[in-house]
């Protein structure tokens, strides 16, 4: 029993009949297949509800008592687990609410917990009234869902073309229903249910709120009447009620009364019909081809008892209520007795039928014709139905057709009538009692029927039967289709009656014939048919009897007779002085004569408004001259009512442009409204008077609508520019005038007798207005006064009524104030909901007001342009601004809350709610009027509210989008609905222009934001939690969400397409904007888990509306990209985790809850292992969504022109293109149309008139052309969009999500599928260009990852053990890709390159040199991102570093040559083989690159080069670039680089472009001279010659001393004008030293260049030989110059010059050399003396950077003593060929070594640099090297071990090394990458130290040959000066040189004056001190070095056999 208790959170009296409700709807109406399987078990489930119909659950006394209790021990909850306890208050509510509706009480706990759930979606209602709508909806649901079902059965009247299925389906359904009693059930139902009981009862109990809950609850009550009745109706139309039911139906209508108008009211009106299609056989006419089957089943021509049971209850005597209702039943029965006995195939009834005269006689006594005109026809539901029109229709046809004598009957009646009116008349007595009216009335009944047509049917047709055969092709006969060759037989009856009744016209039927005949001409053939007959009559051949004008019904008789008054009363018209002359009787016209005036006017009204042929025919007749006659009238003295009429004729000839010019003129020249005053005339005249004196004191008003009508139609015809000339200033203005000032301005306040008519004058007169300002476009000559000449003198011309418009609107005129309070009391009437005289028109005049706001919203821009520019004194304020202002009525500056309210009726007025919204989104862009609409909108608690669900309504509303040509005339509801969704893309644009301005603005409010705290702070909830309401947010998820939970995806994607892409636009805003980002990406997580629902679908499919549809994906993956940031930085993984498998997966995903992420993706890869075979791949989200954007585009056809010059219309397509509220160009279609229109209207001549219409077919070709192209520009612009998104959320994925989240063989998977599949679209031939920039910065993204993955794999060959690294390391991966390596030895395990695998790899380098070529000539900077791929594609062939342990020399040369070839190698060559195979083509376009175009694809082009010219073995590159000239121009190309590289220097450069360009064409330069080839080609080319010629390197800037080791600047990016300088010159000299080193062959050449170089620069190389700055920079300057000099400056150089050496330049050059000479012996007391200490006290300091910098600083000292040490070597070598004749450059002076003590530290050098050093600067640097070396190689080892044993090391040793890497921010970065980062530390420190070592090791080597040279000299060859022979031995040194040794005796000359002080004393000293300094620790030093490295290195015994030639010499006394 509990169970039975447990209530339905969805309300059992409502949730499922909702449901019900859905799923018919989606079966029937929107026809979804899958649909019609769940509606089959939704009927099966819920068929007792359909039995039962409307049945409430009964009260109960357990649920009494279990609701009672449920506040102490709660009640179960279906689907919930635990029970709730409910608030006394609910309780109590709930037995009110039981009692109410007689319902159980669990169901009204129910209704209230639904109540309270939808509460949100009832703003201001309590959970009570939300439960009472509730109720009403669930029946409402039930009995449409049961319309519905019975309108698609199976039938005889209409088919709604669905499945046979599902046909059979509802037809069995409904069938079993009806035996179950449906019909007495709704029968009871629609007597039971009554709007007013129900009222009371809730009204007793408090359950009805404000006026919009009343009528809410009153719509659906009177909806489920209404839905019960028509689905009675809708059975009898398709199938006949049994005996029985037909029985209760008459029954009921027996009983039925009429409304207070005297009509039916819409309930009864369905019953009645639904009885009348009981009786209806016309459907045995229409041959159906189930005609069979249908008779069968009809008990009207089957069963006996049938008919006889009805006949005698209708023969019944008894009166119902209605005698007409049972006239109209019997009628309908008597024709369908005289119907049946016409059918040859029917038993024998006669008994039956032959009563049907009868039976008709007694319905025509009872006036059926009046009833049906007044009840029925006359019945507001009447037009709504199409079957109801049909079935009067034929009800009608059939007695005219089946009845022919009855039909006699009724006009002989009518005759004798007549006749007894005229004698009563004529004998003066009262009229005789017994008249009838039958033929009057039946006349008026068909009137009435044919005068509308809303579904344009135009069943008049079948009373004309055409004479002569119409040139149409459209259908004659009846509304089959099926065109007659001869009429039928009833069309001919029909036609028949027409024409015999206008025969003898008795006067009494004179007026209802001519309305018979206005109705039967509403049509456009019908028209034509009555115009025919109306000229036939007239024609002089018809009897003439009455009298001279043919029939009275013709045009002859009608014009004839109008001619007649007018000459009459024109005779009439007083003199202008009679004053009085109004107030005349009005002899002439009759009341009868002016009542069959006004039926003919409306008569020729009706037909000329529907045919133009008749308009043109009857205007241009020579003898009737209509409008020439209607405005004489106009001016004669009849009533206003008569005058109204022909204004109206008037409209209607206005509608044809032709006739509406000469209107003008005619109007103008009759002065209808006095537009000229003539001084004599003392009195106005006109229709302003008629207005003020006349309609006035009538208090009714025709005249002046007819005349707004008739301006209103001449308007939109023609519109004359100089109306009135001659005789007034020329224009429109007097009209406009009156209007405005006499009309709209004073409607207010005048009286009105039908409170109605009040809104018809402001709604006609507000329509001229909105037509007049929709025409007009500002132009420049409406701000200048135009003179025209009047009379002799100058006046100003009237401006155009746009002008005028436009002016008043933008000024706080009387029009603008009057307009705004009309929207305020427009708003406030609606918001009554109550029904009100005039109400439509109410509704239409605000319509036009809100269209004047916005059309002058969308000019004044232009109209302000203008006038600003202009020179006329007018002031005018924006309309935004205006609107601002207070609202005289209530004080407040309400207007746009006003506007803004409309919205809140946009379910009722869908046209007014579009209006508001467009303005609203108009005023929006503004960013002041936000804030203060915000607060404008938020003051009033209750109007904020209201506002908000006015908004939320308009979203809510449901309606797919349609896309239709404007062109097709929509049904009512296709525009309703088109509008309405309309107002939901205007609302969406007005959040998304919101969102870009400062906070507060309307979108924050709309969407739910916190307005009053920062936005930040909000907390969104779903709608009803904490109080928050339903916003605009809540809107749109819900638009986007419908349809998620399916397969199909998110409905709003294919409904509504550019709905759909607007939310997601939103909701990316939301989520990107810094603000609102994180709230709503938290509520979008939390309660929506929106993201991954709709990502799921992706990629959507909707051909259709491919622009739409990749707008909707791009702003879905853009806020994914956000998302998976945000969630990567947050440390959500299992978030990031749940996207990533979702797009990334390429096996079926099977849905997994959150929770179980972690679990879930351990099994995946194990049974993905297990299983392979079971589970098929899929194809990855991320590459089906690539797949989804087509990158081919159709372009359309070029224009093929016949008249116009198809250039300059291009230039004119090109002037009227704007940007678009997307930001794309697209032209301006009407724009375009104005300009060409104009242009042919500009056409002069007869020639041109004929062409017009093939210039207007070129035109709109031309036309159609250029919305082509704007929609190829959208497309493209679309594409390019979905592409930039999907490129945004592929880098995303792969930099900012945590690596480890996918596997690294993974995401190499991933990367290659995406390039291939992205090079494979974008290599189609059909690929748009526009979409490769794009593609290209996405290749290079993904190849940049490739790389990095590859790379970190190579060098990690084994597992890493560190997986399970922190998430945090995303952010710095592209800064760290990691370099630790392994052991040496694991390298050859690897098999194969990368898990990718070698082909993979080829492929993509294929593909990407397809596309480099691809992009042939242009496109530069698409390839400037290929080739950045490239070099990251060719960076994974590179090895990574390695450290240089000192282990590798241990292979023998043979081990390395026969080593297998490794991966590296292997990849790298089968890379050139690829590159090379693709020849000169690809060789050209990069080269191209690299010598012109933009800066960086230079640069790229030339590191492109550099990096194939290093690996390319055939030096093929190097072969083209040489011979094909490319090499000379880079190399001429510096000179020009000359002056741009000056203009870098000075203090604030311009750009730096030009060092970057220029250093990487510097870099190519020198990898090129490191091939031998190459620096032969560079020498060739004279790169050195060029580089002596730039004059930028002799511009070396002051160095700043100051800011060296003081106070550091902090960095700036750009480098001071020292270091741009440096990065100037260091290039320049490497390249000079790699072209020494490498051109073996030339290198006397080549020294010869660079000394040039030196030479021509000497100055600056002077300066910086004798710099003293200790920086990093200079020191490399002096370490590269010094290596330079050592190559260069040499004997034998110069005689390599090829100049022409006088004795004088060459003296020059030796000085040059000789000063490089001195100079650089000089560096040694600096660099290797202890002068080195002094330097190296500065570099303390930790911080990485120092740390970096003393590395350099040490590398390059030892550089410089180790150049200048080779120098000397090679000074030596060189100059004396022999040892007899040595040179010595050291005096034999140990000084420097023995003064240790650091006393030098303060005093000057000891030798000054131009006096010869001594030989203790030698010594001294080869201990200090040899102490070094110890200190370097302890060092290196210890590194080495570190390396090998990173993980063990301390955390704060950790720290330090990675800190030396990045600076700042250690701390946050995962342990796993600090150790990459320690790795990568240790590695540059092991190659550092590996560096100094071999240095060390050179330097000494070096100084002990010296040292040996100079000992040998001095010891045993040198003569000292003291003894007697000196001058022999020194001369003897020198003469005996040859002569071209003449270059060393010139340098030598410091040498010599050193050498000739040498004394013996000197020579014993050197002897003793060089013992003392040589001794043993040095020398075992020495040799331990030799055995810990140089072994290694090969050199075996060098420094042993030098070490034992010096112990030699030292110990030999000199003998």
């Amino acid at each position: 029993m509990a169970s039975l208790l447990a209530v339905n959170s969805a309300a059992s009296l409502w949730g499922p009949y909702k449901d019900i409700w859905q799923t018919v709807g989606n079966a029937i109406w929107r026809r979804q297949p899958e649909a019609v399987h769940l509606l089959d078990l939704i009927l099966k489930k819920h068929k007792p509800d359909f039995i039962s119909l409307f049945k409430n659950p009964a009260k109960n006394v357990q649920q009494h008592e279990k609701v009672q209790k449920a506040s102490t021990e709660g009640v179960a909850i279906q689907g919930q687990q635990g029970t709730r306890l409910l608030p006394e208050q609910l309780i109590r509510e709930a037995f009110i609410l039981s009692d109410l509706f007689d319902i159980g009480e669990l169901a009204a706990v129910e209704l209230l917990l639904a109540g309270e759930h939808q509460q949100p979606h009832f703003p201001g209602l309590t959970r009570g009234l939300v439960a009472v709508l509730l109720y009403w909806d669930g029946k409402r649901c039930i009995a449409n869902s049961l319309k519905a079902l019975i309108q698609s059965r199976r039938g005889k009247t209409w088919t709604l073309e669905l499945s046979p299925e599902l046909v059979s389906m509802t037809t069995r359904f409904t069938d079993e229903l009806m035996e179950q009693g449906l019909t007495h059930k709704i029968l009871t139902l629609v007597s039971q249910i009554d709007v007013n009981n129900e009222f009371e009862k809730l009204q007793r109990e408090r359950g009805l709120g404000s006026e919009k809950h009343r009528k809410e609850v009153s719509d659906l009550i009177k909806e489920c009447r209404q839905s019960l009745a028509e689905s009675l109706f809708s059975w009898t139309c398709q199938s006949p009620l049994s005996k029985d039911d037909t029985l209760l139906l008459i029954g009921h209508l027996e009983r039925v009364t009429v409304e207070a108008s005297g009509s039916l009211d819409s309930v009864n009106l369905a019953l009645v019909m639904a009885l009348l299609y009981c009786f209806d056989i016309s459907f045995i006419e229409q041959g159906a081809e189930d005609r069979e089957d249908i008779i069968h089943q009809l008990p009207l021509l089957t069963e006996r008892q049938y008919i006889s049971s009805i006949h005698s209850r209708l023969q019944d005597s008894q009166p119902w209520k209605l005698p007409g209702l049972q006239a109209t039943v019997r009628l309908a029965w008597a024709l369908a007795l005289r119907g049946i006995s016409q059918l040859s195939d029917v038993p024998a009834l006669a008994e039956f039928t032959e009563a049907d005269e009868a039976m008709a006689e007694l319905a025509i006594a009872d006036n059926i014709f009046l009833f049906l005109t007044e009840s029925v026809v006359g019945s507001e539901n009447f037009y709504q139905e199409e079957f109801y029109i049909r079935r009067i229709h034929n009800l009608i046809t059939d007695f005219l057709a089946l009845m022919p004598m009855k039909v006699k009957q009724l006009r002989n009646r009518a005759d004798e009538d007549a006749r007894m009116i005229h004698m009563s008349l004529h004998m003066g007595n009262d009229l005789p009692l017994s008249l009838r009216r039958d033929l009057e009335h039946l006349m008026l009944l068909i009137a009435e029927l044919y005068k509308k047509n809303p579904f344009n049917l135009e069943l008049a047709l079948e009373y004309w039967c055409p004479s002569e055969p119409l040139q149409t092709s459209t259908i004659m006969g009846s509304y089959l289709g099926v065109a007659h060759q001869r009429p039928p037989q009833r069309q001919v009856v029909l036609s028949k009656f027409v024409r015999q009744m206008g025969d003898l016209l008795p006067p009494t039927i004179y007026i209802p014939y001519l309305k018979m005949l206005q109705g039967l001409a509403s049509g456009p053939q019908c028209a034509h048919y009555c115009f025919s007959l109306l000229k036939v009559n007239g024609s002089s051949h018809a009897e003439n009897i009455q009298g001279a004008g043919g029939s009275p019904v013709s045009w002859e008789h009608f014009f004839h007779s109008l001619m007649l008054y007018h000459e009459h009363l024109r005779k009439d018209l007083p003199s202008a002085d009679s004053v009085q002359y109004r107030h005349l009787p009005l002899r002439g016209i009759t009341q009868k004569e002016q009542d069959g005036l006004i039926a003919f006017l409306q008569l020729t009204t009706t037909i000329i408004t529907w045919s133009e042929n008749a308009r043109l025919a009857l205007c241009e007749h020579p003898q009737w001259t209509p409008v020439v006659v209607i405005l004489g009238l106009l001016q004669c003295s009849i009533p206003p009512i008569l005058k109204a009429e022909l204004l109206k004729t008037l409209t209607a000839f206005g509608k044809s442009p032709e006739i509406a010019a000469s209107l003008w003129q005619s109007l103008e020249y009759t002065q209808i409204l006095q537009t000229v005053r003539i001084p004599s005339q003392r009195q106005a005249i006109g229709i302003e008077v008629e207005l003020n004196e006349i309609e006035s004191r009538c208090e009714e008003y025709p005249l002046t609508r007819a005349f707004c009508q008739l301006i209103s139609t001449l308007v939109e015809s023609s519109f004359p520019s100089n109306l009135g000339a001659g005789l007034r200033p020329p224009g429109f203005d007097p009209y406009l005038q009156f209007l405005r000032d006499s009309v709209f301005l004073r409607f207010r306040t005048r009286a009105y007798r039908r409170a109605a008519e009040k809104w018809e004058v402001a709604e006609v007169v507000l329509e001229v207005f909105y037509k007049l300002l929709r025409d007009y476009e500002p132009q420049m000559e409406d701000f200048v006064d135009q003179f025209v000449e009047l009379r002799g003198e100058e006046i100003i011309a009237y401006k155009p009524p746009g002008f005028s418009l436009m002016y008043h609107l933008l000024n706080e005129s009387p029009m603008l104030e009057l307009s705004l309070s009309l929207l305020e009391e427009g708003v406030k009437q609606l918001d009554t909901y109550a029904p009100f005289p005039g109400k439509k028109h109410l509704e239409r005049a605000v319509q036009h007001c809100l269209a004047l706001l916005n059309l002058t919203l969308q000019k004044e821009n232009l109209f302000m342009d203008l006038l600003r520019e202009s020179q006329l004194a007018l002031i005018v304020t924006p309309l935004e601004q205006l609107l601002q202002g207070i609202n005289p009525r209530t004080k407040k500056a309400d207007n746009v809350v006003n506007i803004a309210r409309y919205l809140y009726h946009g379910n009722s007025n869908p046209e007014l709610a579009f209006e508001s919204a467009k303005i609203l989104c108009c005023i929006s862009c503004n960013s002041n009027i936000q804030i203060k609409l915000v607060g404008d909108f938020t003051h009033d608690q209750n109007v904020s509210q209201k506002l908000m669900a006015g908004f939320v309504e308009c979203l809510d509303s449901e309606d797919a989008e349609e896309f239709i040509s404007p062109e097709e005339e929509l049904e009512p509801d296709k525009k309703l609905a088109r509008i309405r969704h309309e107002t939901r893309i205007h609302i969406l644009n007005l959040l998304i222009t919101s969102l870009e301005r400062n906070p507060p603005n309307l979108a924050l409010y709309l969407l739910g934001f916190e307005l009053k705290k920062p936005v930040s702070t909000t907390n969104l909830q779903d709608p009803g939690v904490l109080g928050c309401p339903r916003t605009c947010l809540h809107a749109i998820l819900n638009i986007l969400e419908k349809g998620t939970e399916g397969r199909t995806g998110p409905m709003a994607v294919r409904e509504s397409p550019q709905l759909a892409e607007l939310c997601y636009q939103v909701i990316y805003q939301l989520c990107a904007c810094s603000d609102t980002s994180g709230p709503t990406m938290r509520y979008l997580r939390t309660s929506q888990d929106f993201l991954f629902s709709q990502l799921q679908h992706l990629p959507f499919s909707n051909r259709e509306y491919e622009i739409s549809m990749l707008n909707q994906m791009s702003w879905l993956m853009k806020t994914a990209s956000i998302e998976l940031r945000v969630t990567s930085l947050n440390r959500q993984r299992s978030h990031t985790q749940r996207l990533l498998h979702l797009l990334l997966d390429d096996m079926p995903v099977k849905p997994y809850s959150d929770g179980e992420g972690g679990i879930e993706d351990e099994n995946r890869s194990v049974s993905g292992f297990l299983h392979f075979d079971t589970a098929t791949k899929v194809r990855r989200k991320i590459l089906s969504i690539l797949d989804s954007i087509d990158f081919s585009q159709e372009i359309p056809e070029p224009l093929q022109l016949d008249f116009f010059d198809r250039a300059q219309i291009e230039q004119v397509i090109a002037n009227c293109e704007h940007k678009n509220l997307r930001g794309q160009t697209v032209c301006n279609v009407k724009l375009l149309h104005r300009v060409l229109v104009a242009e042919v209207n500009a056409l002069q001549g007869m020639a041109a008139i004929g062409q017009r219409p093939l210039l207007m077919e070129e035109i709109s070709t031309i036309l159609q052309y250029v919305v082509g192209r704007n929609k190829l520009l959208q497309c493209l612009h679309a594409k390019r969009h979905a592409l930039e998104s999907w490129r945004q959320l592929v880098e995303i994925i792969l930099t900012a999500c945590p690596q480890d989240l996918i596997q690294a063989e993974d995401r190499q998977l991933i990367i290659r599928d995406l390039l291939q599949d992205v090079h494979d679209k974008i290599l189609d031939d059909d690929a748009a260009q526009e979409l490769m920039p794009v593609v290209a910065g996405a290749v290079f993204t993904l190849t940049a990852h490739l790389s990095q993955s590859v790379r970190t794999e190579q060098k990690q060959p084994q597992p890493p053990p560190l997986a399970a690294a922190g998430p945090g390391e995303s952010q710095f991966v592209l800064m760290l890709d990691s370099s630790f390596t392994s052991p040496p030895m694991t390298e050859c395990m690897n098999v194969g390159f990368a898990s990718i695998g070698d082909s993979s790899l080829h492929i993509i380098l294929k593909k990407l040199l397809d596309f480099i070529l691809k992009t042939g000539g242009g496109f530069q900077r698409v390839r400037t991102h290929l080739y950045g791929s490239l070099l990251y594609y060719l960076q994974m062939a590179q090895r990574p570093d390695e450290p240089d342990t000192l282990e590798a020399a241990k292979k023998t040369m043979w081990e390395r040559l026969t080593a297998p070839e490794d991966a590296f190698s292997k990849l790298q060559r089968e890379n050139i083989a690829i590159i090379e195979s693709y020849g000169a083509a690809l060789m050209e376009v990069v080269c191209r690159d690299a010598c012109d175009g933009h800066e960086i694809g230079r640069m790229l082009a030339l590191a492109l080069l550099d990096r194939i010219v290093s690996v390319d073995k055939q030096q093929q590159w190097l072969l083209y670039l040489s011979n094909s000239g490319y090499l000379k121009v880079l190399v001429d190309s510096l000179v020009e680089d000359d002056l741009t590289l000056q203009s870098l220097l000075s203090p604030q450069p311009p750009l730096l472009k030009a060092l970057y360009t220029y250093e990487s064409k510097m870099a190519f330069l020198t990898r090129v001279a490191k091939i031998q080839q190459g620096a032969l080609e560079l020498l060739k080319s004279g790169v050195i010659v060029r580089l002596a010629q730039c004059q930028v390197y002799d511009m070396r800037p002051e160095i700043d001393h100051q800011g060296l080791f003081g106070i550091r600047e902090p960095p700036v990016f750009i480098p001071a004008p020292v270091d741009r300088y440096r990065q100037i010159l260091l290039p320049a000299l490497q390249l000079c030293q790699v072209i020494l080193t490498s051109s073996m062959a030339q290198h006397l050449q080549a020294a010869g260049q660079v000394l040039q170089f030196l030479i021509s620069h000497s100055d600056t190389i002077q300066a910086i030989l004798r710099c003293q700055d200790v920086s990093a920079g200079s020191l490399q300057e002096l370490a590269l110059l010094t290596g330079i000099i050592s190559k260069a400056a040499l004997p034998g150089v110069l005689s390599e010059l090829d100049v022409d050496v006088t004795e004088g330049s060459l003296m020059e050059l030796q000085g040059h050399i000789g000063r490089f000479q001195r100079q650089c012996l000089g560096l040694l007391s600096r660099f290797g003396g202890s002068d080195r200490l002094r330097q190296f006290k500065f570099q303390d300091g930790v911080d990485g950077d120092r740390m970096n910098k003393r590395d350099e600083v040490e590398l390059a000292m030892q550089q410089i003593c180790a150049n200048v040490m080779e120098y000397c070597q090679s000074l030596m070598l060189q100059s004396s060929p022999t040892f007899q004749h040595a040179v010595c450059l050291f005096t034999p002076s140990l000084s420097e070594t023995i003064n240790r003590d650091g006393r030098q530290d303060t005093q000057a050098p000891v030798v000054p640099y131009w006096r010869l050093p001594g030989l203790g600067i030698i010594v001294y640097l080869l201990k200090q090297s040899a102490n070094d070396f110890f200190t370097y190689y302890d060092s290196h080892r210890q590194n080495v071990n570190k390396l090998q044993n990173v993980e063990q090391l301390p955390p704060d040793e950790i720290k330090e090394l990675c800190q030396s890497v990045m600076p700042a921010g250690v701390d946050k970065i995962s342990t796993s990458q600090k150790y990459i980062l320690g790795r990568r530390r240790l590695v540059k420190l092991i190659n550092n130290r590996a560096k100094l070592l071999s240095l060390c090791s050179y330097i000494i080597e070096t100084c002990l040959f010296i040292f040996w040279r100079h000992l040998e000299y001095y010891l045993l060859r040198c003569t000292p000066t003291d003894s007697q022979d000196s001058l022999l031995a020194s001369t003897g040194t020198f003469k005996s040189r040859r002569l071209q040794d003449a270059f060393t005796s010139e340098t030598n000359l410091d040498f010599r004056s050193g050498l000739t002080r040498v004394s013996q004393h000197d020579i014993e000293q050197l002897q003793i001190e060089a013992i003392n300094v040589f001794g043993e620790s040095l020398q075992k030093k020495l040799l331990d070095i030799e055995g810990l490295y140089s072994k290694v290195r090969s050199r075996y015994c060098f420094i042993q056999a030098l070490v034992r030639r010096i112990r030699g010499l030292l110990r030999m006394s000199r003998g």
